[in-house]
């Protein structure tokens, strides 16, 4: 190539510039519309979701209501249960003594009004036991009455069978149960030890003493078994006062995790409901950001197209990686950088359409000054056009813009007689080509859509009013 590199900036007409005005705001309309739409879809995807999330909450509170039931119901079947069980211990147990009382009767032989009576009381007591009421010590009381009751009716008074009495006596105190001892060891000691005086009572010569021990002995027993009969009640509520705290500390237990359960649910229906919702969002405008990352390469914004492929990736990879939290973060970053993502296209496609149309109108001058089109590529944010006359000389044309958006015109032209690598100073040069390309810009002018500056290259004399090369906005390669 041939001389230095010829260049003019352009300016748009008023009519382009109104053209241009009016894409502007049809963009503008699109990128409204555009918003408005995913912002309905937006909507109507929260609104699915939330009757979604609705439902399943109605169903796991029915759930969850129906397993407390559940729960509530076993427990009381337990705790009924169990009442039943002591019940029917308790209820045995005073059967059992009861029978022995019944025995005691029996054997004392009496037929009298005061043994029916006896019988009544016991028939009394064994409606009780059967209806599971509380009798407390009447049996130990009716069992020491019977048990003064003598061999044919007589009360055990002088001439009575002292060992019969003895055996009722010895009868009642095993009667009282092996716990005995242990529930009232001084007690049982003490009834022990006065039976043994009773029974060293009961020889000839010493009927006053064994009437006179009787009384002591019968209100001995009859307190030993009041005795083992509280400290048998006392410890059957202990063991209900246990069995009580071990139920209320396993239903505390039960409680706490179900609490922990239903705390992890809650936990695993935010991280679902995040991960719908981000799913949700990222549909909304998945293909918008891939399509305005493919076109950002296509408009030579490589820049813009990575920050957007990058975007959408802090989207799709927490989600693969179920990471709710992330993901919402990435698709709210990508929901703001595409609108500004979208602007800056629409910029670039305005500028691309600039530069064709004046690609277009310099390829109609060119030809129309006898020049012969030979190639027209985009190289970036750039149009190059080859042109060539009919003498051989070559006019490769670039088509820019300038770091203020004003679009440049730069020449490099082989070939022509007049174009001098190194012209002496002051000294006048392209004057052909100059007029020539003049011609074509004054064509250009003559479409109504562009109007190109004064024609300058490096080192144009002063007196035609050279101006530097913008060095600054453009490096030109060949």
């Amino acid at each position: 190539m041939s001389g230095s590199p010829k260049y003019a900036t352009v300016r748009v007409s008023p009519a382009y510039a109104r053209r241009e005005a009016e894409r502007r705001r049809a963009q503008a309309a699109a990128r409204q519309r555009r918003d408005a739409q995913r912002a309905r879809e937006r909507a109507e995807r929260a609104a699915r979701r939330a009757e979604e999330m609705a439902a399943r909450r109605e169903k796991a509170l029915a759930e969850a209501e129906r397993r407390k039931t559940e729960l509530v119901n076993r427990r009381t079947a337990e705790q009924q249960a169990h009442v039943s069980r002591i019940r029917q211990e308790q209820a045995g147990a005073e059967a059992r003594r009861l029978a022995e009382v019944r025995d005691l009767l029996a054997r004392a032989g009496g037929s009298g009004p005061e043994t029916a009576q006896f019988e009544q009381q016991l028939d009394a007591l064994q409606s009780r036991i059967d209806r599971a009421e509380q009798i407390d010590g009447a049996i130990e009381e009716l069992r020491g009455r019977v048990v003064l009751l003598s061999g044919g009716g007589e009360a055990p008074g002088r001439g009575a069978d002292h060992g019969a009495v003895l055996a009722g006596l010895e009868a009642r105190l095993a009667g009282i149960g092996p716990d005995a001892g242990q529930h009232d060891p001084d007690g049982h000691k003490r009834c022990v030890d006065l039976l043994g005086e009773l029974r060293a009572a009961a020889g000839p010569g010493a009927e006053t003493r064994f009437q006179a021990l009787l009384g002591t002995v019968e209100h001995a027993l009859t307190r030993l078994a009041a005795t083992a009969a509280q400290r048998a009640a006392d410890e059957q509520r202990q063991a209900q006062q246990a069995y009580e705290a071990r139920r209320q500390a396993e239903e505390q237990a039960a409680e706490e995790e179900a609490a922990q359960a239903a705390a992890q649910e809650a936990e695993h229906e935010r991280l679902a409901a995040a991960l719908a919702e981000a799913t949700d969002r990222l549909g909304v405008v998945r293909s918008s950001a891939q399509a305005a990352a493919d076109e950002a390469r296509e408009l030579a914004d490589p820049e813009l197209a990575e920050r957007l492929e990058t975007a959408l990736s802090a989207v799709t990879r927490p989600l693969e990686a179920h990471a709710a939290d992330a993901a919402l973060a990435g698709v709210a970053a990508l929901e703001e950088l595409l609108p500004g993502a979208e602007l800056r296209l629409d910029e670039l496609q305005l500028a691309l359409t600039r530069r064709m149309d004046l690609a277009q109108a310099l390829q109609d001058a060119m030809v129309g000054e006898g020049f012969a089109f030979v190639s027209g590529e985009e190289e970036g944010e750039r149009v190059v056009l080859s042109f060539e006359r009919p003498g051989g000389a070559t006019y490769e044309t670039t088509i820019g813009t300038d770091d203020g958006g004003t679009p440049v015109l730069v020449y490099h032209v082989d070939g022509e007689p007049d174009v001098t690598l190194r012209p002496e100073p002051g000294a006048a040069v392209c004057d052909t080509t100059e007029e020539l390309l003049e011609r074509v810009h004054e064509a250009i002018v003559e479409r109504d859509g562009f109007v190109p500056d004064e024609l300058t290259w490096q080192g144009k004399p002063p007196s035609r009013r050279a101006e530097p090369l913008p060095g600054a906005e453009w490096k030109w390669t060949r």
